[in-house]
């Protein structure tokens, strides 16, 4: 865990939006990634679930929370808003708007956020299937939510995970105000969701910067008021850099390299979108200086626990052997399971830096926040985690 790159990133969001930043609290949800959070400045999460909520205000009981799942059961509203004072929900259908009023008792002081469908060309991930009302369709629910609340009304969307087009944005943007103005309404927010990449092997998006620029164009461009309010959602892009993980190499066949963590543990994307991790041979003593591709197999008895790569290692690997892969703060802890009964883990803080960043920083090493009580110290053992569930030693 590298709770510094986490610091760094935030800092780096809050320097440069014009708006207010709300961590996409499934891209990791760690205590301590909430903790580092809050201690920098981030003051707003999105959250997608009870379970999620309740992590939050366990570790920043007054952190301002956006429920922007647009589909929620009438109980978890229920909750989020008479429980734990959620006043944001998200929306993208006339059905979910009347839930949400039924479910808050009518409640006048809600901000209502209407969840629009545009374009996720020059995605990794594309996100346009599931959620979001099309442009035609959103101008009768924009005015159904301008009259359904006396607080806030807002527009969303997403552009897609790991999205590597900056122009993306402007786009959405553009479309989202031809529906605000089809509809005849003022948004009061307007919230550009996540999307914001990190940097991994054969993936080099353009700078963050790039992508803050276009967001302040199209905003800029938007029929919106001088009150309007800038929201964005990061998730992968504060915490991907913060997370390696150790595996060890357990057998070597050929250039086939059986570790003791997998598709099911925290390399999911490694399987299933084929993302080729940094990765570095961690050994006591001389590694041969030729490199050459390995395949990853996790521990567990399915076949699919497979991760094709290539990661490019010394030709001398054996069991035995440590590897270190990176870049794997976003996702990796939130889709790990314990599958076939493994998954067991040490958790450390480390204050060395990423293998690599968007934030500039690479090689050199970055501080420790204050996470800990004795601070000097550059490693601490946290905890060990089985099967998923974590308990913090005392």
């Amino acid at each position: 865990m590298r709770p510094g790159a986490v610091a760094v990133a935030a800092n780096w969001f809050q320097d440069k939006l014009q708006g207010d930043v709300f961590y996409a609290v499934k891209a990791n949800p760690s205590a301590w990634v909430i903790q580092t959070l809050w201690d920098n400045g981030i003051r707003s999460f999105d959250v997608a679930s009870i379970p999620e909520i309740e992590l939050v205000r366990s570790v920043a009981p007054e952190a301002r929370l956006a429920f922007m799942h647009p589909v929620k059961s009438r109980a978890a509203i229920t909750r989020a808003y008479f429980d734990h004072g959620v006043r944001t929900f998200s929306l993208d259908t006339h059905e979910e708007l009347a839930k949400i009023l039924d479910a808050t008792g009518g409640a006048k002081d809600l901000n209502l956020i209407v969840r629009m469908a545009v374009s996720s060309d020059g995605a990794a991930y594309s996100l346009s299937g599931k959620f979001g009302i099309s442009v035609d369709q959103a101008p009768a629910l924009l005015l159904a939510a301008r009259r359904a609340t006396q607080d806030l009304m807002g527009v969303s969307f997403h552009v897609g995970s790991q999205c590597m087009r900056p122009s993306a944005f402007q786009g959405a943007m553009s479309q989202t105000s031809r529906a605000l103005v089809r509809a005849g309404v003022l948004a009061d927010v307007v919230d550009v969701g996540g999307g914001f990449p990190s940097i991994y092997p054969g993936m080099h998006p353009p700078e963050l910067q790039d992508y803050i620029d276009a967001i302040h164009r199209g905003f800029n461009e938007m029929m919106v008021h001088e009150t309007t309010e800038l929201w964005a959602e990061p998730g992968r892009a504060l915490v991907a850099e913060a997370s390696s993980i150790l595996a060890k190499v357990e057998l070597r066949k050929g250039d086939a390299l059986y570790l003791n963590d997998g598709s099911y543990g925290g390399l999911f994307d490694a399987t299933h979108s084929k993302w080729p991790f940094p990765v570095k041979l961690v050994r006591d003593g001389e590694a041969s200086s030729e490199l050459k591709p390995y395949r990853f197999y996790g521990p567990t008895c399915d076949s699919i626990d497979h991760m094709p790569g290539p990661f490019w290692l010394p030709a001398d690997v054996q069991e035995g052997d440590y590897i270190e892969i990176g870049m794997l703060g976003a996702y990796g802890v939130a889709l790990s399971t314990g599958f076939n009964g493994f998954g067991d883990h040490e958790q450390c803080i480390v204050g060395d830096a990423p293998m690599a960043s968007m934030y500039g920083l690479a090689p050199r090493a970055i501080p420790l926040p204050r996470l800990q009580q004795e601070e000097d110290r550059k490693v601490v053992r946290l905890s060990r985690v089985k099967g998923g569930k974590r308990k913090r030693r005392k």
